[in-house]
């Protein structure tokens, strides 16, 4: 790599306005490299026009703004805690081919402060795509940036608005949902963007079997909180009715005995999508009325116009909503205790009845 702004030219903007005594600092600085500050860094990556070129002929931008450094969630530190390898003057030839093995050699170093969650990448997506041999699979400073790093959350938007950078179809698809548009339009905390569902540094394969079948308790971390429902006058019996049904209770049995075996039971996206979910009462919503027949029918191709109308829902039966269900499910709630009970009664009566007699005979 060959700096293309040549140091002789850097020399003459030091002098020309009377830096030069902070030439000398950075003199010193490489003589002893234990005096170094980010001033003598600054020093020369605060010219506009900085660049360098690697072998691909793909330019470096070498210009940093130091007061974006100063702001970022590293502000605290220097320079040489993430450029250790470039801590004399002249730098060190750098081995990188090109602009992305520059990048992808440097998101290393993050290992030093952040180990954990360079444990946890090791084990994503992102990592096994780069192994394989995807260079453009996600590294650290992609999705956090490089010298104006900020808080992950702040504003919280930003987390999907930075996988929509490679996953722009899918990030579409969001911000078109209810749930995208309630991040974006109203800034609202509650609802979930990308790392909620498929983690920050450790994402699961989403394409796997055993991913579809824990989808269902993914949501279920929002939409089985009764405070946050209650916020938004939804019901938290969501799940509860799901896992009670035909469907939740086929694959909660899967889950546990068989998590890689591919079954074709419905979990929630099968319903209401999965990035592109809208409102239940949203006119495209897929599980609305009008479209639910559509629904239902790529599962049940042979599925009638009533067909739709033997689920109650997510909601359980009340003497207002659905009471047929709900009076059956009072008469067997007391029928089937009542005839368990008396027929445990009736053999009690009957067994002791036999202890009696059978204890007189012995006596007479």
């Amino acid at each position: 790599m060959v700096l293309t702004c040549a140091f002789s030219r850097v020399l003459r903007g030091f002098f020309a306005a009377g830096l030069s005594t902070l030439f000398a600092g950075v003199v010193f600085g490489a003589l002893n490299p234990a005096a170094q500050d980010d001033s003598s860094c600054v020093s020369c990556h605060r010219t506009r026009g900085l660049i360098a070129q690697f072998a691909s002929s793909e330019k470096l931008p070498l210009t940093v703004n130091a007061s974006q450094l100063k702001a970022s969630v590293h502000g605290g530190q220097t320079c040489y805690a993430c450029h250790p390898g470039v801590s004399k003057f002249p730098h060190p030839k750098n081995a990188a081919r090109d602009y992305r093995e520059f990048q992808v050699d440097n998101s290393k170093q993050c290992e030093t402060c952040h180990a954990d969650q360079a444990k946890q990448e090791l084990d994503s997506n992102h990592a096994r795509a780069l192994a394989a041999g995807n260079r453009n699979a996600a590294i650290c400073t992609d999705c956090h940036g490089n010298h104006s790093v900020s808080k992950a959350a702040s504003p919280r938007y930003k987390i999907s608005t930075r996988c929509g950078r490679c996953h722009g179809a899918i990030y579409a698809q969001y911000i078109s949902s209810a749930h995208g548009r309630a991040l974006l339009e109203v800034d609202n905390p509650d609802v979930p963007v990308c790392t909620d569902c498929h983690e920050a540094h450790k994402q699961a394969d989403p394409t796997t079997q055993s991913f579809r079948l824990n989808s269902p308790k993914l949501c279920a971390r929002c939409h089985a909180n009764a405070k946050l429902m209650r916020k938004y006058n939804i019901t938290a019996d969501v799940f509860n009715t799901y896992v009670a049904d035909f469907h939740g209770l086929t694959v909660t049995l899967f889950d546990k005995k068989h998590p890689g075996q591919k079954i074709n039971t419905a979990v929630c996206t099968d319903c209401h999508g999965i990035h592109d979910i809208q409102k239940v009462t949203d006119a495209n919503s897929s599980v609305i009325k009008q479209n639910l027949l559509n629904t239902c029918r790529k599962c049940h191709p042979e599925a009638t116009l009533n067909f739709p109308d033997s689920w109650v829902g997510h909601f359980p039966p009340t003497r207002d909503r659905y009471p047929l269900v709900y009076w059956v499910n009072v008469f067997y709630r007391y029928l089937i205790p009542i005839t368990i009970g008396g027929m445990i009664v009736f053999v009690l009566i009957d067994a002791g009845g036999r202890i009696i007699r059978r204890f007189r005979k012995g006596r007479a």
